[in-house]
């Protein structure tokens, strides 16, 4: 009988580690100054300071932060 709670539990913990660790990043640029940065979080559909730039996400932030010399040509 403990062998169904047992299974459900162990499920339960791999989907939890296995959702922790599908991290995305996203590389942004602030409206005012043109400014580029990579985050963690996908920009709300109502932000008004932060735009998402080039493709939905990265699987890294390695690949991110390469990709902001392509994608975001800052203005200074």
């Amino acid at each position: 009988m403990k062998y169904p709670i047992v299974l459900t539990a162990l499920a339960g913990v791999f989907l939890t580690s296995v959702g922790a660790s599908a991290a995305e990043y996203y590389v942004v640029r602030e409206k005012a100054s043109k400014r580029c940065k990579v985050v963690e979080t996908r920009p709300r559909a109502d932000e008004t300071t932060w735009i998402q730039i080039g493709p939905a996400a990265f699987k890294t932030r390695e690949e991110a932060e390469k990709q902001v010399t392509v994608i975001c040509k800052e203005k200074h």
